[in-house]
């Protein structure tokens, strides 16, 4: 969807929904995980079953929202490096946050993970896609390989500006407002912005040169305005020289 959205009170975390029903725009994990970095925020990394909620609220509206979305799993920020323990038992353990996130939180398909090569994870969004025997391939976790192209998700610190009233804040008490969305885009000025910003320098070389410029045309007028015929030739006497001391 491209919108930053950010849910509850500003103290908590944004998200971002990197959707492409252009399948070739689609990317692999570390390019995704590249593009949250780049975006200034991380892969998502989830450390509840109430964060794991609203994400699947956010798909869900997502869908509703007449947009299009169809299939199209989702990269999180969780993979494991290595494969020394892939095909043991404690390979479950080895999964970490890309983001540095200790959150023991996990939300596994059925006989997922399945370890071997797959080793970044992906959050299931197949809505067409027949049930299997963990139930619909819908918001559970399953690792995949990690050069596959999914859709990504990104996740980022709370704004330091709430993005809502403070005069009317959300009641969490109310099943409505627990999960309420407010999305954000960049607007007109902040794009305009990073335009003039990088500009500022050019700017300040042409003042320069322009003044340097009109200094040096004004310095040499002055100089012809003091400079009389009779000065510019006060080197010849005006007074003729006698000849009479010359010797013939």
């Amino acid at each position: 969807s491209g919108q930053k959205v950010c849910y509850g009170a500003f103290k908590r975390s944004c998200y971002k929904l990197a959707y492409f029903q252009d399948l070739s725009r689609r990317v692999g994990f570390q390019e995704a995980r590249q593009a949250c970095e780049m975006d200034g925020g991380a892969l998502l990394s989830l450390e509840s079953e109430a964060e794991q909620q609203l994400i699947e609220n956010m798909l869900q509206n997502l869908t509703k929202s007449g947009s299009g979305i169809s299939d199209g799993d989702f990269w999180i920020g969780l993979w494991r490096s290595g494969d020394g323990l892939a095909t043991s038992s404690v390979c479950p353990d080895l999964y970490q946050w890309a983001d540095g996130s200790i959150s023991p939180f996990r939300n596994w398909y059925t006989d997922e993970p399945s370890c071997g090569s797959e080793a970044c994870v992906v959050m299931y969004h197949q809505p067409t896609a027949n049930p299997g025997l963990g139930g619909p391939y819908l918001y559970q976790w399953n690792d995949d390989r990690c050069n596959m192209k999914h859709n990504f998700i990104c996740k980022y610190a709370p704004d330091t500006i709430p993005t809502v009233p403070a005069g009317n804040p959300y009641d969490t008490s109310k099943p409505e407002d627990q999960y309420h969305i407010i999305a954000t885009e960049t607007g007109i000025i902040p794009n305009l912005i990073y335009v003039v910003i990088p500009t500022i320098p050019l700017l300040l070389l042409i003042l320069v040169a322009f003044g340097t410029c009109c200094f040096q045309m004004l310095h040499k007028s002055k100089g012809r305005t003091k400079t009389s015929p009779n000065q510019s030739t006060l080197w010849i006497s005006k007074t003729p020289r006698k000849d009479s001391s010359m010797e013939v």
